[in-house]
């Protein structure tokens, strides 16, 4: 799978936001504040996440289309690595 820049730039937003959770926890921010800004990383994650397996579920069936295979074992992989990130 390839890995378009978008993607690296939505990971280079989200270790930016790791940083800033540092930073927030080094300056004695409220807990409720730190625990707001880890929620946003877990989501922005799990976005991440979700799109890279999409984006490997459809190359795995467009190659199992192409060489004549069925596409479900690709899609029960697909599933067990969202469940199993979760």
């Amino acid at each position: 799978m390839e890995y378009t820049q978008e993607l690296k730039n939505r990971l280079k937003r989200l270790e930016g936001q790791v940083r800033g959770v540092i930073r927030m926890m080094e300056e004695g921010q409220h807990c409720k504040d730190v625990v707001t800004q880890l929620s946003a990383v877990r989501s922005a994650t799990d976005r991440a996440i979700g799109y890279i397996v999409a984006k490997n579920l459809e190359t795995c069936i467009r190659e199992a289309d192409e060489e004549g295979k069925n596409a479900e074992d690709a899609i029960q992989e697909a599933v067990n690595m969202i469940v199993k990130s979760r």
